[in-house]
């Protein structure tokens, strides 16, 4: 097992703390809440000579993923971090970092999106870039964003596609928890050495970056993009196994916690998973037999491994921490029906948009999710969608 040190740090705090450790060539960022600290951590890292990494303070966002695909593309180890408008400003960048195949990681603090202005917490801002071609990781708490950063390095490189991690605006970014730091030494033999595959300033085999590509060959290229996609949930878990084997910590595409036996079951991502684990053990107290699933992996989604996790369960809820705007239903919702579809799987899965612009979805609000569960199953109507918290 690696050597751990245990502190009490914030999410953002966490974050920047695996960044430091991972000692990239290049981060370029520039500052929105409530992403800032990481990278005002991570800078006052340069500053100090803690890393040898090449700060860039950049003018926008998009000025930011641009210079980490210059550096990228170029060879080097790059991160940076964003949030809310700072990732839809970035968004046209984001496509062209996954289409030249670069593996940047970026940390995503979530934030609602304007207008109106708000600076709290929902998963707008990455359910927007949501089929960019980047792989989409959720955090519960600070413990999962900082082993989910040391990871996702890893993934990036070996799947070579972009990584998004996440943790949810003010109650993870913000939030003071216990973690498990793993020793400075351990991280970087985790991580190891980048290997170079084609990059820019090889001048044994230069090679042209960000060509035009027409009808002859785009559809190939984007084929290709999307098998990676499909790839990369086998280098997801691979990656997840060598990291246990080092922590003795868990990870997979997601969470079950207490599915086996479930006749009811909520999904959710981020840290109302924490909150509905309360409400599942007050359940199971009391006979009932409740559940949760936690997707951590969001792109690529695992619709099949979720699928089959819930195909025995009586009746599904899925919260959504973003809105489709009477796309039917949320994002989190489309996808796993659609899924159950494929399977030909029919069973009662109802949608809940809750915690828009960082609402409070507390232990009573759950607990009204699992008791419309039970009712359904006992064979009365329920709304297919319901805005959860939400004043009428």
């Amino acid at each position: 097992m690696a050597k751990t040190n245990i502190a009490a740090i914030t999410g953002n705090e966490a974050m920047a703390e695996a960044m430091r450790q991972i000692n990239p060539d290049v981060v370029a960022a520039y500052p929105i809440t409530p992403a800032t600290e990481i990278v005002q951590i991570f800078a006052s890292c340069v500053a100090d000579g803690l890393v040898d990494t090449e700060f860039v303070p950049v003018e926008s966002e998009h000025s930011a993923m641009s210079a980490c695909i210059g550096a990228s593309a170029a060879g080097g180890r790059t991160m940076t971090s964003t949030s809310s408008q700072g990732l839809a400003l970035m968004a046209e960048m984001l496509y062209i970092a996954a289409g030249l195949r670069l593996p940047i990681v970026l940390a995503d603090v979530n934030r609602a999106l304007s207008s109106p202005i708000n600076i709290h917490c929902d998963h707008s801002d990455t359910m927007m870039v949501r089929d960019s071609g980047w792989i989409q990781i959720f955090s519960e708490n600070a413990q999962e964003a900082y082993d989910n950063m040391v990871q996702a390095v890893k993934i990036a490189e070996t799947a070579s596609l972009p990584v998004i991690v996440t943790t949810d605006g003010f109650i993870i970014s913000h939030g003071m928890e216990r973690v498990e730091l793993i020793d400075d030494k351990e991280v970087k033999d985790f991580v190891g050495q980048k290997k170079l595959g084609h990059y820019l300033l090889n001048l044994e085999k230069p090679i042209t970056v960000g060509a035009l590509d027409l009808q002859d060959y785009y559809f190939e290229h984007r084929r290709q993009l999307a098998e990676a996609m499909k790839e990369s949930k086998a280098i997801i878990l691979d990656i997840a196994k060598e990291f246990k084997a080092k922590t003795g910590r868990s990870y997979g595409l997601f969470e079950v916690y207490n599915l086996e036996d479930a006749e009811c079951a909520i999904l959710a991502m981020g840290s109302t998973a924490g909150t509905t684990k309360v409400v599942v053990d007050a359940l199971r107290a009391k006979g009932i037999k409740a559940g949760l699933l936690k997707p951590r992996v969001f792109r690529p989604f695992p619709k099949e491994e979720i699928a089959n996790a819930i195909k025995n369960i009586k009746a599904v809820a899925v919260l959504d921490r973003s809105d489709s705007l009477n796309g039917h239903e949320g994002p989190l919702c489309a996808e796993v029906k659609a899924a159950l579809f494929d399977k030909g799987i029919n069973k009662g899965v109802l949608n809940y948009i809750y915690g828009l612009g960082g609402r409070e979805i507390g232990l009573e609000d759950i607990g009204s999710v699992y008791k419309d569960l039970g009712e359904l199953i006992n064979g009365k109507k329920k709304d297919k969608i319901t805005y959860l918290g939400v004043r009428e």
